[in-house]
């Protein structure tokens, strides 16, 4: 591979990439590799900070991004070679390709790294790894850049939902906020608005040409150089009787997750679990008066170069890390309440957030503190 060393590659980034040279140093170690790859595009935007895709349907980019325990290197077909070098990755980072018409990227992998490997796509002759361990918890220039997207999002959520109207066509709400996003370099991987004929019907609402009528509830999961923030907003013009409560019982439900994850995860004895967090939650439901309801829709999870790194189930054993950011997301019936939030061993800040949105201090029914949660917005 290159003679670039890791810590070097990103010139500002030095502690940022330390650390993730310091995982996969550990995870060459214990597995007794040569070398590790990420193909996957979060991934490979985790390692180098730039994109390799070009087809947003497909689930592999188009380079593969290595390290051998001294340097970072990227391996991509001729033709991509160099638009990467110019717009996406660091100069100090080595570029090696392959002829686009005499082999795969896998191929070329088994090729030319060293060996024993293993990659986050199937490669012959390669082990498999989980790069979503290694890409928690979050550093310091992770969260850098998460409270940017996080203001980002909630900013152009709000906005649209500020100006839509009850004639709105769900869809006319998903393109004025696609083109929003755009415009900050975002891109949604999850767009869902619901008016008020699906919303309470559905716990998922692709958009559709139905008008949002008396209310909607709008949800995002955003992205940018690989981060995911996700979020929902609910908008009422002529709200239905039942929305107070049950946004109330959503919103409780998730200031108990939140205050429920700081709490597991800050325990000195053992490393808490995600399990633990979801029991919160179930009992949360009860103390609202909603029993079983969270059995209609998962609850949401840990949250960075994925739009869920996991999703909290009664059993998980998933590692409840700190600092990470996480998107709890409990739905009552035609109600939901939803933010990203980066929660640390000093508290909970909640990332999507501009402070112009009407919230709440709610009160966890077994918490230690009250955490702010977004209202309706009633136009």
């Amino acid at each position: 591979m290159g003679s670039v060393e890791a810590e070097d590659y990103v010139a500002g980034r030095r502690s940022r990439d330390m650390n993730r040279r310091d995982r996969l140093d550990s995870l060459l170690a214990t597995r007794d590799l040569e070398a590790v790859w990420f193909a996957r595009p979060n991934s490979f935007t985790w390692l180098t900070g730039g994109s390799n895709v070009v087809d947003r349907e497909a689930s592999v980019g188009i380079a593969a991004a290595g390290y051998d325990g001294e340097s970072i290197s990227v391996l991509t077909n001729s033709i991509e070679a160099d638009r990467l070098g110019d717009e996406q990755l660091p100069a100090e980072i080595e570029i090696s390709t392959f002829p686009w018409y005499e082999s795969s990227l896998a191929a070329a992998l088994a090729d030319r790294s060293p060996q024993p490997a293993a990659a986050d796509v199937e490669v012959p002759g390669f082990e498999g790894v989980d790069p979503g361990a290694l890409r928690q918890p979050l550093t310091d220039a992770d969260i850098g850049r998460y409270r940017d997207l996080g203001t980002d999002t909630a900013a152009v959520l709000e906005a649209a939902c500020r100006d839509c109207r009850e004639t709105t066509t769900e869809r006319a709400l998903a393109a004025s906020l696609r083109g929003e996003f755009a415009r900050r370099d975002i891109t949604a991987p999850v767009m869902l608005v619901g008016g008020a004929e699906r919303a309470p019907k559905y716990r998922h609402f692709p958009p559709t040409d139905a008008v949002l009528g008396d209310y909607a509830l709008v949800s995002v999961t955003a992205e940018r150089e690989g981060l995911h923030a996700s979020c929902t907003r609910t908008v009422a013009f002529d709200s239905p009787d039942w929305l107070p409560d049950r946004h109330d019982a959503a919103r409780t439900v998730d200031a108990t997750a939140l205050d429920a994850t700081r709490t597991v995860a800050s325990r000195e004895n053992r490393a808490g679990a995600a399990g633990e967090v979801f029991e919160a939650i179930r009992e949360a439901y009860d103390a609202v008066g909603w029993p079983g309801e969270w059995e209609h829709h998962h609850q949401g999870g840990a949250a960075g170069y994925a739009g869920r790194e996991w999703i909290a189930t009664p059993e998980s054993e998933k590692s409840v890390a700190l600092p990470m950011a996480y998107a709890w997301n409990p739905t009552v019936e035609g109600a939901k309440s939803e933010d990203t939030a980066l929660v640390t061993e000093g508290g909970i800040e909640i990332l999507t957030a501009t402070g112009d949105w009407p919230r709440t201090e709610v009160e966890p029914p077994e918490g230690d503190g009250a955490i702010a949660r977004h209202d309706v917005l009633y136009r």
